[in-house]
């Protein structure tokens, strides 16, 4: 990373990279950062690390992006609800046959417009390709919005669709780890 993004900032950029990653990487919380950095001699408010993750994690992201391997073309598409903020909210998200994430997608609406918005972007991500096959768990509003792409020319014709509870077990059993971070 450019340490031009890291100008006038009180920490050398190491200590920023270092607190952002352990954060995304793992379950800790703000304050469990600041006891392990101070365990290092360096002392820091859980603040400071707060507005060091809402500035880098985007940068990060969009840096990262072009060095994830490419998926292939079996997808297994699920969605499960999550409390953000008290509030209910919806995370869609697709994973291919080996469990390697192709995209995800977090709506305040479970519906067949969220969905679409789902595949829509899950498609313009550069290390994903055309569906072959699309597993889901039978919810039906996925399976409309599915035959809707097909039909708009979004997913190809080719793409098959697989309505069985079971195959999915990659991604449910992936859930976990996000609720666990949540």
């Amino acid at each position: 990373m450019s340490e031009k993004l890291f100008k006038w900032k009180h920490f050398q950029y190491e200590f920023i990279i270092l607190c952002v990653r352990w954060y995304l990487k793992y379950p800790l919380s703000y304050r469990m950062i600041v006891e392990m950095m101070c365990e290092r001699g360096l002392q820091l408010a859980h603040t400071t690390i707060m507005r060091w993750i809402h500035q880098y994690t985007p940068i990060i992201n969009e840096k990262i992006r072009k060095y994830i391997k490419a998926t292939n073309d079996s997808w297994r598409v699920d969605e499960t609800y999550l409390k953000i903020k008290e509030k209910n909210a919806y995370l869609y998200r697709a994973v291919d046959s080996e469990g390697s994430t192709i995209d995800f997608f977090v709506s305040d609406f479970r519906d067949k417009d969220a969905a679409k918005k789902f595949f829509k972007e899950a498609l313009k991500t550069r290390h994903s390709q055309q569906p072959r096959v699309i597993t889901t768990d039978k919810y039906a509003a996925t399976e409309v919005a599915i035959y809707e792409l097909i039909y708009g020319g979004i997913i190809s014709v080719k793409a098959t669709l697989r309505k069985v509870k079971y195959l999915n077990n990659i991604i449910e059993q992936d859930h976990r780890f996000i609720k666990r971070k949540i």
